[in-house]
């Protein structure tokens, strides 16, 4: 068995290749392209098992060494450092360090969707991009509505038909009269991409048990269900609800010393894209289950409204972790 490291970067990799005794037997730099990977690694003919971190661009590498090794591992990048770091770092000494711990088995994997799965997650990524502007650009109106002590309309959606043609036919003193044209009219393009993905988003969630599960939970509709179900992938890396929980990054911080332990904000490591799910979701959430209306209020009187939010927000982690593991609908106290 040949074990291959690979440091790999935007435009240039190193690759390194041990054999089971840790020998050197390959070490060069490449440009960054599938037709490099095979010219460096197609002459080997013994069994190979390769590595690579996941960085920003793993994708890619991920794939090409996939079809040339017999297996490919995804390394966790911040536990791969805490197991071995050099003083002198090179792209070299990196891709043997990677090498070397494939061929010891000290590898910190970290999970690898497929190329399938990363596709969906671009375009759903993409909308909650988009739903962020839509909803700056929507504060932006409410302060140039506040800016002139506007008595707005008795609607339910500032932002519905009835709203919406209200806003286009209310007059402002210059410059704010063009401001809100222009908001408006960016309004509407974003509107227009979002649409584009609802049938996308309608097909993913047809004929899924999962996003079914997940969709029965409070809060959480069938954009989030189907972002939740992509994002995860697989549920069964996660033994418990609380490290499910702790990869969204809805749990605090923890200075400890001795007998002293304080909590601190949310930490930052974590799915930034399921913590953003998750927290959205709780408004929603607080407001069509007493259950976690009950929680998320005794939490509010105790730590205030930002604490609760991420409390009811990682409480939501745990019962999908409880949904999905058991198969099955949510159901109410």
């Amino acid at each position: 068995m040949l074990y291959v490291g690979v440091d790999a970067h935007k435009a240039t990799a190193h690759i390194t290749v041990l054999d089971e005794s840790g020998t050197v037997l390959r070490r060069r730099q490449i440009t960054s392209s599938n037709a490099a990977v095979h010219e460096a690694l197609d002459d080997l003919e013994q069994p190979m098992k390769a590595v690579v971190e996941a960085s920003y661009l793993w994708g890619p590498m991920y794939d090409w060494l996939a079809e040339i090794a017999d297996e490919v591992v995804l390394a966790h990048p911040t536990k791969v450092r805490a197991i071995a770091s050099a003083r002198i770092k090179t792209d070299a000494i990196d891709s043997q360090i990677l090498a070397h711990l494939l061929r010891t088995n000290l590898i910190p994997a970290a999970h690898a969707p497929s190329r399938e799965v990363r596709a969906i997650k671009r375009v759903l990524r993409r909308r909650m991009f988009l739903v962020r502007l839509q909803t700056m650009i929507k504060n932006r109106i409410q302060a140039l509505l506040t800016q002139h002590a506007v008595e707005r309309p008795k609607l339910t959606d500032l932002y519905g038909v009835s709203g919406l043609r209200w806003l286009r036919q209310l007059t402002l003193p210059h410059p704010d009269g063009r401001l809100l044209h222009d908001d408006l009219a960016l309004l509407d393009v974003i509107r227009q991409h979002i649409g584009v993905t609802e049938h996308l988003i309608a097909t993913l969630a047809t004929h899924d048990e999962v996003v079914t599960w997940l969709a029965s939970l409070p809060g959480i509709g069938v954009f989030l269900s189907v972002l939740i179900r992509h994002e995860v992938d697989d549920m069964d890396r996660f033994p418990t609800a609380k490290q499910f929980a702790s990869y969204t990054g809805l749990v605090p911080a923890t200075y400890a010393s001795g007998a002293r332990v304080v909590h601190g904000p949310l930490t930052n490591h974590g799915n930034k894209w399921l913590r953003w799910a998750f927290i959205e979701a709780v408004t929603a959430a607080i407001r069509v289950s007493p259950e976690l209306r009950r929680y998320y209020e005794r939490i509010k009187a105790r730590r205030g409204a930002q604490d609760a939010q991420a409390a009811t927000a990682r409480k939501l982690a745990e019962l999908t972790w409880t949904v999905w593991t058991q198969r099955r609908c949510y159901e109410p106290r």
